[in-house]
């Protein structure tokens, strides 16, 4: 009994909305990743390569171990130097900060379409008195004046 009791807790709490919105988020944010990685490596980096001079940033790298010089990061890797490969963090930076400024501005507009929900309407004006409402008031006062 106690089985059943705890998979109706587990299934209450997965069905929960906020555990799905959650892991639509987590889908989606993966996707996310892969296109800006695609976007700083295939697009940006390529750009920025050329206008440094055909600098490829992940082969940047410094070798630790030994005097012998490689021309290629794969190169020392294969050969076991130790090396500080320091152009595929920078890559990793540059991914990070454009995915941060991709979040900032969604969440921004996110914000900005709460914002406008949250905003009351203009309260309407009263509607203008009918022409017999102004004239019954007119002869209502004269009245007055009258007594």
């Amino acid at each position: 009994m106690a089985k059943c009791s705890f998979l109706q807790d587990f299934k209450d709490f997965a069905m929960k909305g906020n555990v799905m919105d959650m892991a639509v988020g987590v889908i989606i944010g993966g996707a996310f990743g892969k296109i800006v990685t695609s976007l700083v490596g295939d697009i940006l980096m390529p750009v920025i390569s050329l206008a440094t001079g055909g600098i490829d940033f992940t082969n940047l790298f410094v070798n630790l171990s030994d005097d012998k010089a490689y021309n290629t990061l794969a190169e020392a890797q294969e050969a076991g130097a130790s090396v500080f490969a320091y152009g595929q963090f920078l890559q990793n930076i540059l991914d990070f900060l454009i995915i941060a400024f991709c979040i900032f501005l969604m969440i921004k507009g996110i914000a900005k379409l709460n914002r406008k929900k949250e905003e009351a309407p203009a309260p309407e004006p009263e509607p203008k008195p009918s022409n017999e409402e102004v004239l019954l008031t007119e002869i209502r006062d004269l009245l007055k004046k009258k007594a």
